[in-house]
């Protein structure tokens, strides 16, 4: 059966809270990547007029989450997926609305080998984020902690 994607974008950009709270919307997901929008709406800007460190953290961490949720499809009612850390780097005020753009690069199938040995797995998914004119405003990983729900009961 083939995945839809739109739907599963759509549902994800109702799946949170929070971010629903930002406006943050799932604009793209395929198998290895996820999109984004954070709104420009003046109650997400900062001091200066731009997009705030908060709102663009949160996008790149929706994104990641998205290309997450994309590359592990078949598997997420047996998961649960944790954002562990992340790092983020802002290099330019970030105005107008933000896209977040997630690439999954790790080798899936050696990912889900382990995860199906140990219960665990942990990997980093980059997120670059760009303004309406494709100026890149910030650059982040979040690295993913996943386990199985069958490795919580033991």
């Amino acid at each position: 059966m083939a995945v839809d994607y739109e739907a599963v974008a759509a549902g994800l950009s109702q799946a949170i809270p929070f971010n629903v709270h930002l406006g943050l919307q799932t604009v793209e997901l395929g198998p290895d990547s996820g999109v984004v929008a954070l709104p420009d709406a003046g109650h997400l800007h900062n001091h200066v007029g731009s997009q705030h460190a908060g709102g663009l953290f949160s996008a790149g961490e929706a994104a990641s989450g998205a290309a997450f949720v994309g590359a592990f499809m078949e598997i997420m009612g047996e998961v649960t997926p944790l954002a562990e850390s992340a790092e983020i780097s802002y290099r330019a005020l970030a105005k107008g609305e933000i896209t977040a753009t997630a690439r999954f690069a790790e080798d899936r199938d050696s990912l889900l080998a382990e995860l199906n040995e140990s219960g665990r797995v942990r990997f980093p998914i980059r997120v670059e984020m760009t303004d309406a004119d494709g100026k890149l405003v910030a650059e982040m990983t979040v690295n993913w902690y996943v386990r199985s729900n069958d490795a919580a009961k033991s």
